[in-house]
């Protein structure tokens, strides 16, 4: 399988014909895999993707951080096309979790279809060819269909702090983990207490000097019931495959009906409540430090932090969990509203990415000019989590009004990539060029969303997260169950569609 590229028109910037496809996929992660995969079984060959690194995978990739893990469980965290018999523990670490993309990747042999090195840094719709105009790293092209994977946490977001630029220790982004510089012996802060955090402090306490956790927000915690996956048990995964299936639809089911009805029961949260703080008197002895870390918030209000390693590390004598904010960074310390400065020789920012405003923003420009930041505003719009008005033909998987507090994220992507696939062949069948989501039906869709939050702990939990935009709108989040998702994404609904006829056959 070799990429065949059309030859389109002669404008390329170093002369010579700007290549054609039918479909471009930004992006080697799960989205990316889970497109190309889709395409091959419907027989479809006329497809490109472009990848920023040299190598495939997204967030797994591209985060190296110390103790890095998944908080799904690792068969569910997985391709339903791809189970994977041998993970080695049942929350998988992030190094694996990225060795099985790189596996699938070969399968698929995406790397025959793919730019490499490529960043996408210009989209823009021509209504005349009804095809998207891409601009790359270093060359041009151009596609009928644009599916957008690049996600919302490839973009890290550093806190906004005076001073922060004149840090003149080793600093960095939990994303961007600097391998160069050892942190053994030093005195380290770690801004930030969320998902990466309460992961990177475990690992690296018994190496540094001194450890200061600066939290402004304290998280609930479960614990995460993690172990090996002996070699017995991958054997008998490998010969029994629906084994494995069953497994996967288990965990699938009790997240789906009793996870979820955390943000929706005030009940089962309290319930769950009552479990964190019991698992809290157990790991903290120390009155004062169970006052920092309860949060004031319900649980599920922000991401329910799944660990067992982050408290006992929290207990270390060598680590210091700071409350108060932060009012500036000088050259060599932290200093808090109280006027103490903290000196360290390096800053470790865990503080999340830009999920309400990705880099895809600025790089996607649609029918009347502006860019999908523009016409967005401060609340992302996204019908059915795919397409957006007066952006035709581009679908962007993964990113608005698609994550969850308590499901696999893989699950809901595939339910994107389905959709996707039939409205292509809707598109066939009905002779069509492009296809854009109507402003009336994206505005509908939005607010039956809103009307699904409203009652939910994300909206009366007493807390700000990402999960919420600025104007309290649910553009992150996916208010309801997966299997809702799926069923909401199990057709293309050409009704809620500007459909523009092709001038001739649009061929398969």
């Amino acid at each position: 399988m070799t990429t065949t590229l059309t030859p389109a028109h002669s404008d390329a910037p170093t002369g010579g014909e700007i290549p054609h496809v039918r479909v471009a996929i930004v992006g080697t992660g799960f989205t990316g895999l889970a497109m190309v995969h889709a395409l091959q079984q419907a027989g479809r060959e006329d497809y490109l993707v472009l990848e920023k690194s040299p190598e495939v995978g997204g967030v797994w990739r591209d985060n190296t951080y110390p103790g890095i893990a998944c908080d799904v469980p690792s068969h569910l965290y997985s391709l339903s096309f791809a189970p994977n018999p041998d993970w080695e523990r049942t929350f998988s670490s992030g190094g694996q979790i990225w060795e099985y993309e790189e596996r699938v990747a070969r399968e698929l042999r995406i790397a025959e279809k793919t730019w490499f090195g490529e960043e996408l840094v210009d989209g823009r719709w021509d209504a005349a060819r009804s095809c998207w105009h891409l601009t790359t790293t270093t060359r041009r092209l151009t596609a009928q269909f644009v599916v957008d994977g690049s996600g919302v946490l490839g973009a890290p977001k550093l806190p906004d702090i005076p001073g922060i630029e004149d840090f003149q220790g080793t600093l960095f982004h939990s994303a961007r983990w600097n391998h160069a510089e050892s942190l053994a012996g030093k005195r380290v802060a770690v801004i930030g207490t969320g998902a990466s955090a309460i992961q990177i402090v475990p690992a690296i306490q018994p190496e540094v000097e001194r450890l200061t956790v600066f939290q402004r927000t304290a998280g609930w915690v479960i614990p995460r019931n993690d172990r090996d996956v002996t070699a017995v048990e991958r054997r008998i995964l490998r010969r029994i495959p629906f084994l494995q299936k069953l497994i996967r639809g288990g965990q699938y089911v009790y997240r789906d009906a009793f996870l979820l009805q955390v943000m929706h029961r005030p009940a089962v949260r309290r319930f769950a409540e009552a479990v964190s703080k019991a698992y809290m008197r157990r790991t903290i002895d120390d009155p004062a430090l169970r006052e920092k870390l309860t949060p004031d918030f319900e649980i599920g209000c922000k991401r329910i932090l799944i660990t067992s390693v982050w408290y006992p590390a929290l207990n270390q004598p060598n680590v210091d969990v700071e409350t108060s904010p932060i009012t500036e960074i000088t050259a060599n310390g932290v200093r808090i509203a109280d006027g103490t400065l903290h000196e360290v020789d390096a800053l470790v920012c865990a503080t999340g990415f830009h999920v309400v405003d990705p880099p895809a923003g600025a790089i996607f420009h649609g029918r009347d000019g502006r860019s999908l930041a523009e016409t967005w505003g401060i609340s992302p719009r996204a019908y059915r989590g795919v397409t957006t008005h007066n952006f035709p033909n581009l679908f962007r998987i993964g990113s608005i009004g698609t994550g969850t507090g308590h499901m696999s994220h893989v699950m809901q992507i595939e339910s994107a990539v389905h959709y996707v696939m039939e409205a292509l062949r809707t598109m066939d069948e009905r002779g069509l060029s492009a296809v854009e989501v109507s402003y009336d039906a994206q505005e509908q869709y939005a607010a039956r969303l809103h009307g699904l939050v409203k009652d939910t702990v994300w909206a009366v939990g007493g807390c700000d997260s990402w999960y919420l935009d600025p104007s309290g709108e649910p553009s992150a989040v996916w208010p309801s169950s997966a299997w809702h998702y799926r069923k909401w994404t199990r057709r293309f609904d050409a009704e809620a569609y500007e459909l523009t006829p092709a001038a001739a056959p649009v061929a398969a």
